[in-house]
């Protein structure tokens, strides 16, 4: 037991001994100089140090190209938070329901809760689709290259739905749209993660959900300021503003570093040195770019211990299951906590009551407030690290949904009740994304393996997608008068499974706050239990088994002199 009473776990001393035989004949040559295995763990051990000690403002001094570069990747998820709000709406939109829609025997046009349900889902179809294209593509060929391809996609598939002629081709297009997407949603997470330090990740990695909020506010005021349109313009605006995104951020995706971690992964040593050179600026005379190499080497090989390969059935292997299921169900909570409910904001405000005019000004109160959560959500997670968040943040998403649905059993005369719904789901946005929404991208991120992470991100995000077309069959028909008509009645439904979310949360989501890769290595490898995992330091760098007996950690053996073990190099364990 340390003294300031938290666990110490050590790496394991087999674990240590292979790496000292794979790593003894480790060299790069960065300044003529041949690193031997002890050599490149003290230096390993220094960048690590390092990154501890850095704070956030300490940290954009030293990465400012790395945060510059980071925001650039992520922007592209504006393009998808933008779409899908836009689809959402469209349902509630006067000109879009006389193209697309059918006369109803009132003389008011509506589109079907089974098309609608097939449009938003044809977008997931296609983020499924180019999901597991995007893992395949991203381990070999990179990062930037599988970013710049999709961005490429994305200006050629816009044209379908521009110049959709029915609803079967706006469907065509939508799914064609997702393949892209299905890149955005893996690559700009991982990107994050992997240009920058431990102190800015929880930052950068919850800016992808910022970026989605952006995207639904401005689609929602783009929206708003088409109400008055009458003819075709009025939907085909909208789809032509998406081609104000791919190009510029073509262009700046063209001149991006690649992922020092992606090229570690490929034995690719003195161009990870240089990537990094290009992330981070000259002000910090503490920073040694080749030391932080030697703490990536030192990681993956870590990691080769316990995974050898890097395919999507490593994913559910070993430790790496367990990770796999925390960021899988940290994304599918986003779905059943009931956000769902916000997606389909102006069409519940009209069943509501509420005027066209005054749906959509609450929904882009309701974004904004969004952007605001998420830049809530940086100090919180600087202060009670991601499980406190996701707790919290559940909790209070279940008794808003309680409340909305108890609302909901007032009768049709209550004109006050449709303002209270609107009232509670501007909460709902504000706690949302304050905590679950932008605190799952961080956890995907931090979770997963280094050498498995754009594959895990995958497998989590289509099980969210998964759910998300659940989601996107039944809440339809929940919001829809001419199907189930709930209304605010579904708050009862989602409420349920918000409280399942909660108490996966309380035993099995584990706390990544402050810990490098290597040392959540260790953690996970050992089985540290998710109610113990924040307050458990790991040392990646000491060889040492160690038990606990009677409340404290006791060392049973040493094994710190197989650092210095020969045997086959690593250069021959990697083929090269």
């Amino acid at each position: 037991m340390a003294a300031n009473g938290m666990n110490v776990i050590h790496a394991d001393d087999g674990t240590v001994a292979n790496m000292g035989r794979r790593m003894s004949e480790l060299q790069w040559d960065r300044r003529e100089s041949h690193v031997d295995f002890q050599g490149l763990v003290d230096e390993a051990r220094d960048a690590t140090q390092h990154e501890h000690k850095m704070g956030m403002l300490e940290a954009i001094k030293t990465y400012p190209k790395a945060v510059g570069w980071s925001v650039l990747a992520s922007t592209a998820l504006i393009m998808e938070g933008y779409d899908l709000v836009v689809i959402g709406s469209f349902y509630g939109y006067p000109t879009f329901l006389q193209k697309y829609g059918a006369l109803q025997k009132d003389g008011a046009y509506q589109i079907s809760a089974a098309w609608e349900s097939g449009l938003s889902n044809g977008a997931v179809v296609g983020e499924i689709l180019g999901l597991m294209i995007t893992g395949v593509i991203a381990d070999h060929f990179g990062y930037r290259f599988t970013i710049g391809l999709a961005l490429v996609l994305v200006v050629c598939f816009i044209f379908i739905t521009f110049f959709a002629v029915n609803i079967q081709m706006l469907l065509a297009g939508e799914i064609l749209c997702g393949l892209p997407w299905g890149v955005f949603q893996t690559i700009t997470t991982a990107y994050a993660a992997e240009v920058t330090p431990v102190a800015l990740r929880p930052y950068l990695t919850t800016y992808v959900n910022l970026c989605w909020v952006f995207g639904q506010l401005i689609g929602s005021g783009v929206l708003r300021g088409m109400l008055t349109y009458t003819d075709q313009w009025g939907y085909r605006i909208p789809f032509a503003l998406q081609w104000m995104w791919p190009l510029p951020l073509l262009v700046g995706i063209v001149f991006a570093p690649e992922s020092p971690w992606w090229l570690v992964r490929h034995g690719r040593l003195q161009e990870a040195e240089h990537s990094l050179r290009r992330l981070t600026s000259e002000g910090d005379s503490d920073f040694d770019p080749a030391k932080t190499v030697a703490m990536m080497v030192h990681t993956n090989e870590l990691e080769k211990e316990a995974t050898v390969g890097t395919s999507y059935l490593d994913c559910l292997r070993k430790s790496d299951l367990r990770r796999t299921e925390i960021a899988s169900m940290s994304w599918m909570i986003q779905t059943l906590c009931g956000s769902g409910l916000m997606g389909y904001s102006v069409q519940f405000y009209e069943q509501a009551g509420l005027s066209p005019a005054y749906s959509f000004d609450f929904a882009m109160g309701q974004y904004a407030l969004g952007a605001v959560g998420t830049m809530i959500s940086w100090f919180l997670m600087a202060r009670f690290g991601r499980r406190t968040l996701y707790l919290v943040g559940l909790t209070c998403l279940d008794i808003i949904l309680l409340i909305i649905g108890f609302v909901g059993i007032a009768p049709a005369t209550n004109t006050a009740a449709p303002w209270v719904v609107g009232s509670l789901l501007i909460i709902y946005t504000l706690t949302y994304d304050s905590t679950v929404g932008p605190v799952c991208y961080c956890l995907v991120a931090e979770i997963s393996s280094t050498r498995l992470r754009s594959k895990t991100i995958v497998l989590a995000r289509n099980l969210y997608n998964i759910i998300g077309i659940f989601n996107n069959i039944i809440t339809p028909r929940m919001i829809n008068p001419t199907a189930w008509d709930w209304r605010a009645k579904a708050g009862f439904f989602w409420a349920g499974f918000c409280t399942l979310s909660l108490l996966w949360t309380y035993f099995r989501l584990s706390e990544p706050k402050g810990k490098t890769y290597a040392e959540l290595d260790i953690l996970f490898e050992k089985g540290v239990s998710a109610r113990k995992f924040g307050s458990t330091v790991a040392d990646p760098f000491r060889g040492d088994t160690v038990e606990a007996r009677h409340g404290g950690i006791v060392r049973v053996k040493s094994q710190e002199n197989e650092f210095e073990k020969q045997g086959d190099s690593m250069v021959e364990k990697m083929g090269l």
